[in-house]
């Protein structure tokens, strides 16, 4: 079961990367204190694929979670925006982790809370992003501070270059985006700052925040 779930995940994991996923998130912080701070992310996709392969399993009995990487090659794909990309072949491949002990899952979904984190920063930084500020002073002093920033947009073609584990158990994916790689699948100016844009995601076990108020 654990092998057959992390089969699954790993071929989310490839449509995301290639026909994409749409993204919404806000972030708002109160009154200049992290611990106000409010979080969420909603991702979607929904796409036909074929050709997936599975290069290496991987599970480990006693800690019961499965490992698998997947790897797809296609010629062309229409992507989530409706968009044709001529792909040439090239080799996408992802890694996906599942158990079926639920003690077991906290590391696992903080490393696709990560995965979500890295995706959206990836939007801010291309697409871009809406930022609310609401601020009241009485009598010369601060009363009320807010901040909000929402995202709403696609996104596909990024790479996962590393992944992992901090020594709290927190869960870290670094991901990335070939802007001009994008642009020349798709044959048409992609709008970037750079060549190549990388960003590190973030993940945790435990809501600290919550602990913090």
């Amino acid at each position: 079961m654990s092998i057959r779930a992390a089969k699954v995940l790993a071929e989310r994991a490839l449509v995301e990367s290639i026909y994409g996923l749409k993204i919404r998130a806000t972030e708002q912080v109160a009154d200049m204190v992290a611990a106000s701070f409010d979080g969420k992310t909603e991702s979607k996709t929904s796409a036909k694929i074929k050709g997936i392969s599975f290069d290496e399993v991987i599970y480990d009995r006693q800690k019961d979670i499965a490992k698998v990487t997947a790897s797809v090659s296609l010629p062309s794909i229409t992507n989530i925006d409706g968009v044709e990309m001529n792909l040439h072949n090239k080799v996408f491949r992802r890694v996906a982790f599942a158990t079926s002990t639920p003690a077991m899952a906290n590391p696992l979904k903080a490393l696709r809370a990560a995965e979500l984190d890295a995706y959206t920063q990836l939007v801010k930084r291309i697409v871009g992003f809406t930022l609310e500020s609401q601020t009241t002073v009485e009598n010369y002093m601060l009363k009320s501070d807010t901040v909000t920033t929402k995202v709403l947009a696609t996104t596909y073609l990024a790479e996962v270059n590393d992944f992992g584990w901090d020594e709290t158990g927190d869960a870290f994916v670094k991901m990335s985006l070939d802007v001009k790689a994008v642009s020349e699948m798709m044959g048409q100016a992609v709008v970037g700052e750079g060549e190549i844009i990388t960003v590190e995601g973030a993940g945790a076990q435990d809501n600290d925040f919550q602990q913090d108020q």
